[in-house]
C-alpha cells in the first residue's frame, strides 16, 4: 500500500491541496447543498400538480373539475411526501458511506502511529 504523501502547512496550500488530492474528502459538506437543492425541486414539482388541479377545477364544469382536482391534490401531497422520504434516505446513504471513510482515514493513521511506536515497518 502506498503512503500518502505529506500535507503542505501554509495558509492558502492546505486548501489547494485538499482540491487536487483525495486525502480529505469534500462531498461531505457539499451534500448539504445538493439536499437543499433536491427539496426546491421537489417543491417545484407539488407546486405544478397543484396548479394543474386548481387549472381544471377552473376549467371544468362546478361539480366535475372539483371533483377531478380534489384527488389530484391528494395524489400530488402523497407522491411529493413519498419523494421527500427518498431524497432523505438518498442523501443520508453518501453521508454515512463518507463517514465511513473519514473513520477508516482515522483508523488508518492511529494503526500508523501504532506501528511507528512499536518500530515496525509501515504497511
Amino acid at each position: 500500500m502506498r503512503r500518502p504523501l505529506k500535507r503542505p502547512q501554509g495558509p492558502g496550500q492546505a486548501l489547494l491541496w485538499d482540491l487536487l488530492t483525495f486525502e480529505k474528502l469534500m462531498t461531505n459538506q457539499v451534500i448539504h447543498l445538493i439536499y437543499w437543492a433536491g427539496l426546491a425541486m421537489i417543491a417545484l414539482g407539488m407546486f405544478g400538480f397543484i396548479g394543474a388541479a386548481i387549472g381544471v377545477a377552473i376549467r371544468d364544469p362546478f361539480p366535475f373539475g372539483i371533483l377531478l382536482a380534489i384527488p389530484v391534490v391528494i395524489g400530488g401531497l402523497l407522491v411529493m411526501a413519498v419523494l421527500i422520504l427518498l431524497w432523505r434516505s438518498f442523501c443520508e446513504l453518501y453521508v454515512a458511506i463518507f463517514k465511513i471513510s473519514e473513520h477508516l482515514g482515522v483508523l488508518r493513521a492511529d494503526v500508523e502511529a501504532e506501528r511507528a511506536r512499536l518500530g515496525e515497518p509501515p504497511l
